[in-house]
């Protein structure tokens, strides 16, 4: 299984907020450290605060931080919110116009590929993913 942009992005916020230590986190300044776009991200970090991970606020002062300590994080649950539009394969999507998902055996194999992928990250929290702190740190060019 393929993660998507969404999903890619979605886990490096969470990497980012989770090593800003409480301190307000603004998408631009996130963007940027990333060199990725500001729009999509705004997209994620949206899909994020909805979802409980994120606690944002608006305004000149504004910014985000994270809604629940990292351990809390379970990168199963991000995943399957990042990826919740996403079908592995066509008879998993709302667009299914495959002739043999009735008698397809594949199916309930790509079903179970899916649940061992999910399962891998059900294992782990953000915890995990900032572990290595201070190398990211010195990467974003973050002071503690």
């Amino acid at each position: 299984m393929r993660v998507t942009t969404h999903s890619d992005y979605g886990l490096r916020v969470l990497i980012y907020v989770g090593l800003a230590n409480g301190r307000m986190c603004k998408i631009q300044e996130i963007a940027e450290s990333y060199d990725i776009s500001r729009s999509h991200l705004t997209k994620v970090v949206w899909k994020l605060s909805e979802a409980g991970f994120l606690k944002t606020t608006k305004g000149r002062n504004g910014g985000m931080v994270l809604a629940r300590a990292p351990e809390e994080i379970n990168l199963g649950a991000v995943l399957r919110l990042m990826e919740s539009r996403t079908s592995t394969v066509e008879c998993f999507g709302p667009n299914n116009a495959c002739k043999i998902t009735s008698s397809c055996s594949a199916r309930s194999i790509f079903r179970e590929a899916q649940e061992a992928f999910f399962a891998v990250f059900d294992q782990y929290s953000l915890r995990e993913l900032v572990a290595r702190k201070s190398d990211l740190m010195r990467i974003f060019e973050m002071i503690e």
